[in-house]
C-alpha cells in the first residue's frame, strides 16, 4: 500500500494541509484562509477556535477528495506561524483571547519596561533575542494581566499556553484531559523564556517576565522518535496517526531546503520575509540585529543553530495594495503591473507598517513611500514595493557576514512570491549572488513532513532528503556594482526617513 505523510502547514493567512510521497512531491493539498483582526492600529489577532475548525475542514476535503485512508498516512509533521500565542482552559479548550499574532506590536511598552527593569543583555545573552513585541512570551504576560478569568483560573493550575502548533497538537491527539501539550525547540527558541544552553525554560526568565511555569508546554525535538501521541478515530483524520514531527515555519523551510550544512542559507519570501543561516551546533550571537536561534533537533542529537533575519512585511505589503489600496485585483497581478516600467522611478517603499524588524528592530519605524514625483505612477509603486523585499533582505545578509564571517555564495528561495520574476532577478542583482528556487517551493510543510517521517524511518537520513532536492530555476546577477551601491544608498536614506515616527 502506497503511504504519503501529512504535513498541516499554519500559516499567519491560511491553514493547509498537504500528503507528500517517498520522494518528496506533492501528492494532494487544501488550503483554508482565516480572518485577520485588527482592534486597534498596530494590533493583530486571529480566531483560534477558526485555526482548528479550518484545520480540520482542509484535513477532511484532503481526505474525501483523494480516497486516501489513515493507515496510508505514516506520520503528521506541522510547522506554524511561530511566535503568534494562544492562551486557553485546559479543561475546556476554551480560549480566553484571540491569538495574539507575532506582528502584534501591543506589547511594546511591557518591552520597554522589561529592559528598563532587567536591561537587553540579561535576555539577549539567555535567549539570542532582543526584548521585542515579535516574541511570544510578552504576549502571554499581556493576557495574564488583562483578561480576569485567566488571570483566575492561572492561580488554580487551569491554564495553557502554546503557539500555534502547541495549540493543535493538542487537539489532534485529543484535546480536554488527553491532548498533548507539548512544542517543539525551534518553536520554544522564540518565546523569549527558553535558554539557549540547556534548551529548557528558565525560571530567572519566568520570574522576569511573570510566567508560571505550569502554563508551558513540555519542550520535544523537532524529529521525534517517541512521538507526541496519535490523532483520534472521531477526530478529522477518522483514524489513528503518530503525531512526532514539529518546526516553525522558518525552520521547517530550512529543513525542506535540506540545509544541513553549516553556512547553508534558505530566504523565504510569504507574509513576511526570513532568511536563516545554518551556523551549525554552536551559536553565533549576534552583534549586529540578527536573531540566534535553534534551527532543529534531531532526537538525541546535538541541536543545529541558526543566525535569522527576519522582516515583518513581505507578501503581506503585496495584499495591502490589493486590499487597502485597489490598485490589484489579485496578488499574482503586481508582477505584470512592475513590468509596465523599466525601474522604480526613484521610488522607494519602506513597509514599516509595524515597525521594523531585523536588523533594525525599531517599533517607532512607520511606513513610508519616499522619492515621489508627478513622474511616479502606479507601475513604479508595484516595483517599489517588490524591491523592497530585495532591499530588506541585503541589509539582513550583510548583517550575517559581520556576524558570522561566512560570505553567502548563493540563495535557496522559497515561498508563494518566488514566483514572481521581476522580484527574483532583482533579489540576484542587488544580492550579486545567484538565486535558486528548488522544483517544490512549498518548503515550508515539506521540512514539516519530513521531520514527522524522519521520526518513524520513513526516510532514513537527511542524506535520502538532500537526494530528494532538485531546482527549478536560476537568477544569476547582472547589475554594476556601481549601480547596486547607488540604489542601496537610495533605500538606506528611505530607511531613515520611517524612522522616530511613533
Amino acid at each position: 500500500m502506497t503511504k504519503y505523510v501529512g504535513a498541516i502547514d499554519l500559516g499567519t493567512t491560511s491553514n493547509r494541509f498537504i500528503l507528500f510521497d517517498k520522494q518528496g512531491n506533492i501528492f494532494d493539498f487544501a488550503q483554508k484562509e482565516h480572518k485577520q483582526i485588527f482592534p486597534r492600529p498596530g494590533w493583530v489577532e486571529h480566531d483560534p477556535v477558526e485555526i482548528w475548525e479550518n484545520t480540520c475542514f482542509v484535513i477532511k476535503q484532503v481526505m474525501m477528495k483523494t480516497g486516501i485512508l489513515a493507515d496510508q498516512i505514516d506520520s503528521i509533521g506541522i510547522t506554524n506561524q511561530r511566535e503568534t500565542s494562544v492562551v486557553w482552559n485546559k479543561k475546556t479548550g476554551k480560549p480566553y483571547y484571540n491569538a495574539i499574532v507575532w506582528q502584534c506590536t501591543r506589547t511594546d511598552e511591557l518591552c520597554k519596561h522589561l529592559v528598563k527593569a532587567f536591561g537587553q543583555d540579561f535576555f539577549h545573552e539567555k535567549t539570542g533575542l532582543p526584548v521585542a513585541s515579535y516574541f511570544s512570551g510578552p504576549k502571554v504576560k499581556w493576557i495574564l494581566d488583562n483578561v480576569l478569568d485567566a488571570k483566575k483560573d492561572c492561580e488554580k493550575g487551569e491554564v495553557l499556553f502554546g503557539t500555534i502548533e502547541t495549540w493543535i497538537i493538542w487537539w489532534l491527539t485529543g484535546g480536554p484531559g488527553k491532548g498533548s501539550h507539548v512544542t517543539d525547540v525551534s518553536n520554544a527558541s522564540r518565546t523569549m523564556l527558553l535558554n539557549l544552553e540547556t534548551l529548557e525554560w528558565d525560571k530567572d526568565l519566568l520570574d522576569a517576565v511573570g510566567i508560571h511555569s505550569s502554563l508551558l508546554p513540555a519542550i520535544k525535538p523537532s524529529v521525534d522518535s517517541r512521538t507526541w501521541g496519535a490523532t483520534l478515530k472521531d477526530g478529522p483524520f477518522a483514524g489513528r496517526i503518530p503525531v512526532c514531527g514539529a518546526l516553525g515555519d522558518q525552520q521547517a523551510a530550512l529543513f525542506g531546503q535540506t540545509c544541513f550544512l553549516k553556512g547553508e542559507a534558505k530566504n523565504t519570501y510569504g507574509t513576511g520575509c526570513f532568511l536563516l543561516l545554518n551556523t551549525g551546533n554552536k551559536m553565533v550571537r549576534s552583534t549586529h540585529g540578527l536573531l540566534t536561534t535553534v534551527g532543529y533537533k534531531i532526537n538525541d542529537e546535538k541541536p543545529v543553530y541558526c543566525l535569522e533575519g527576519s522582516i515583518a512585511i513581505a507578501g503581506a505589503l503585496v495584499q495591502w495594495m490589493r486590499d487597502n489600496l485597489g490598485i490589484i485585483e489579485t496578488a499574482s497581478e503586481i508582477e505584470a503591473l512592475a513590468k509596465t516600467v523599466k525601474d522604480n522611478g526613484d521610488v522607494y517603499f519602506v513597509p514599516a507598517f509595524s515597525g521594523l524588524f531585523a536588523p533594525y528592530w525599531r517599533s517607532d519605524a512607520r511606513g513610508v513611500m519616499a522619492g515621489l514625483t508627478r513622474f511616479a505612477n502606479k507601475g513604479h509603486i508595484a516595483r517599489a514595493a517588490l524591491e523592497a523585499c530585495a532591499y530588506q533582505t541585503r541589509d539582513i545578509t550583510l548583517a550575517m557576514e559581520k556576524d558570522s564571517n561566512i560570505g553567502l555564495k548563493q540563495l535557496k528561495v522559497d515561498g508563494g512570491m518566488v514566483l514572481n520574476e521581476v522580484l527574483m532577478q532583482f533579489q540576484s542583482d542587488i544580492l550579486d549572488v545567484p538565486i535558486i528556487r528548488p522544483n517544490v517551493i512549498e518548503t515550508t510543510a515539506l521540512g514539516a513532513a519530513y521531520a514527522a517521517g524522519l521520526a518513524t524511518g520513513f526516510w532514513n537520513s537527511t542524506e535520502e532528503l538532500k537526494n530528494n532536492w532538485s531546482e527549478s530555476k536560476r537568477w544569476e546577477p547582472s547589475m554594476t556594482g556601481e549601480h547596486q551601491q547607488k540604489l542601496y544608498a537610495s533605500w538606506k536614506k528611505a530607511i531613515e526617513k520611517s524612522l522616530n515616527w511613533i
